[in-house]
């Protein structure tokens, strides 16, 4: 019985082995198979070359630089290794008297591991000049290639410097979200390039080698080329852009020009900066100068500065007063003061506008009119109202964290900060101003919309490969307001055209347009006090914001241009100047015909 059941373990002992034997030799085949081939055979990504940016004109916006990175062979720390890692960077050195050293022992040291088998990036770009006279001496070196590595320019530097935004080095962030950058190594950060990022970038090639045991390549067993070079034409006017920076001088703010479909033929942001830094990379000194300045020249003022929109709000809400619970031919009598709740509301008139109808208070910009209308009206048909109309959203264009500002209400009070709605917060909203916020985008957005009666889509792009970009305008008002349009489009013809016109003065455009000034006031007047200061009076910093919004030519709209100056003061005498130039620009360069 003993023998029996020791010649059954034994047996079962033998039984195992065999069935082990069988899986190792014949199951597992396919597995150990896959990881022989990966010992032998290679897949190598190609990285695309970026797609270039172009103007409406096929001007060059963003190109890409020719130039070469360079990469050392791994292990050069090794005992084993023939070569030393400082003899091959003293010879790199030596033949390109630029490059530092330090960074590049840093980059091989942050790359290097027993378990890479790949060359390693040390220098991420080096300029085609530079590097030919010493090409052929460096292709030489074993433990040296050289990698064609084009390298991102922006040959009007600061010229739309937030629409058209930068690329630079992709962070982890970036690369979780998006293999390719791995390869890449830049994506775009903002504006236009990072908007169209997917599309700019490409799709990797392939290429798939046969290496010996050394890691050498042999064959070439298949190759599938880049996606690459993909062309976007925008909708700006670099000569336009130019000539308005020149205008804009070392004023702080933002211009826009755009057609009234939307399409946005030059837009800036002052003060700007010169795109190349980002790409080639900045010292600490230069960007705590640029990101501690007092006027902001990293943001982009058109989608993300949040400025109250003073008097260009009136053609807005008033086409509501006269539409809803007004009608077009009520008035008030403009006695420069409301009192209301222990408070004063004053109109910026001291000695009041008198008798004054909807055109009146457009022209003049009488607030007491909006004043006494938005009692009537109340906050919940006004705050819906210029809602519908696109304001406190976005309003869709093509560049990335665009803000969608403020139309205050009660419930959005309440939600915000946990208080009840007060009946001045009406009246002070009626004017722009109190919690009211907008982005300067979305005033000319509006503006387009009093010109033409459709809310269009600001949009820069304008063809990504050959197909053009269609956007479709949307129907916001309703009849009655639709109906009343004119009365409004004539009121803002008024503030360009006629006597007491708050911009009358202060143009001297070749085109008849139409527009609304605005002057957003940055600090609060107390009530003690009876004699404003005038502004010029006031240190720059509590000076207010200047507007100026318009459309022309009048009878038949075609374009938007609107400028915001911060701290500027009076919107037509601030901006009145610029405002009139733009149009002659547009005229001269054959965008407007007489």
């Amino acid at each position: 019985m003993k023998i029996k059941i020791i010649l059954l373990v034994f047996a079962s002992i033998w039984l195992g082995l065999l069935v082990r034997v069988f899986i190792l030799s014949v199951e597992s085949n396919h597995i150990y198979s896959k990881l022989s081939l990966k010992n032998t055979i290679r897949l190598e990504h190609i990285a695309p070359v970026r797609g270039e940016i172009v103007d409406i004109k096929n001007r060059a916006v963003a190109i890409n630089k020719l130039g070469f990175k360079i990469q050392l062979a791994p292990h050069l720390t090794s005992r084993k290794s023939s070569h030393n890692l400082d003899e091959e960077i003293d010879k790199l050195c030596a033949l390109l008297p630029s490059l530092d050293k330090k960074k590049i022992k840093k980059r091989y040291a942050k790359k290097e591991s027993y378990y890479n088998h790949n060359f390693i990036d040390v220098v991420h770009f080096i300029a085609y000049e530079e590097i030919m006279p010493v090409y052929s001496t460096l292709n030489l070196r074993e433990n040296v290639k050289i990698i064609p590595a084009p390298k991102r320019h922006y040959p009007y530097k600061n010229i739309a410097a937030h629409m058209i935004g930068y690329v630079s080095r992709a962070n982890k962030k970036d690369i979780d979200g998006d293999a390719l950058l791995e390869l890449l190594g830049n994506t775009g950060k903002t504006g236009i390039e990072k908007y169209y990022n997917k599309y700019l970038q490409g799709t990797a090639g392939k290429r798939q080698i046969k290496v010996n045991a050394n890691n050498e390549e042999i064959k070439q067993l298949m190759y599938e080329s880049a996606d690459e070079d993909k062309k976007l034409t925008l909708s700006l006017d670099m000569e336009l852009q130019t000539y308005i920076a020149e205008l804009f001088g070392d004023r702080v703010g933002a211009v826009i020009v755009m057609d009234v479909n939307g399409s946005v033929l030059s837009a800036g942001s002052f003060p700007n900066y010169d795109l190349n830094i980002f790409v080639s990379g900045m010292s600490h000194a230069m960007y705590n100068k640029l990101s501690s300045s007092l006027d902001h020249p990293f943001t982009n003022k058109l989608i993300n500065g949040l400025y109250p929109p003073g008097s260009t709000i009136k053609p807005m809400l008033g086409l509501l007063y006269i539409s809803t619970d007004l009608s077009s031919k009520w008035t008030v009598e403009c006695k420069s003061s409301l009192p209301l709740g222990g408070r004063i509301f004053r109109c910026w008139k001291k000695q009041g506008h008198e008798h004054t109808d909807i055109t009146k208070a457009i022209r003049e910009s009488c607030d007491d009119y909006f004043y006494k209308g938005s009692l009537i009206l109340g906050n919940q048909k006004m705050s819906m109202g210029l809602k519908r109309y696109g304001l406190s959203k976005k309003t869709g264009i093509d560049l990335p964290n665009e803000f969608i500002g403020v139309v205050p209400s009660k419930e959005w009070k309440r939600e915000k900060y946990n208080r009840s709605w007060n009946i001045g917060e009406t009246v002070n909203m009626s004017i722009g101003q109190g919690d009211f916020l907008v982005t300067p985008l979305q005033i000319a957005q509006q503006t387009a919309l009093m010109a033409t009666g459709k809310l269009p889509t600001p949009h820069i792009a304008k063809k990504i490969g050959d197909e053009v970009i269609k956007h479709e305008l949307q129907d916001v008002l309703t009849k009655e307001e639709l109906k009343n349009l004119p009365k409004i489009q004539n009121a803002m013809y008024h503030v360009c055209n006629r006597a007491k016109g708050t911009a009358t003065n202060y143009l001297h455009s070749k085109v008849k347009i139409a527009g609304k000034t605005g002057t957003a006031q940055v600090i609060a007047i107390k009530q003690d006090i009876e004699k404003r200061k005038l502004e010029r009076e006031l240190s720059y910093y509590n000076r207010s914001h200047a507007w100026f919004t318009t459309y022309g030519p009048y009878k038949n709209p075609q374009y938007v241009v609107m400028a915001m100056i911060e701290h500027g003061g009076h919107g037509g005498h601030a901006a009145g100047s610029i405002i009139s130039d733009i149009y002659n620009k547009l005229l001269e360069l054959g965008y407007i015909k007489k």
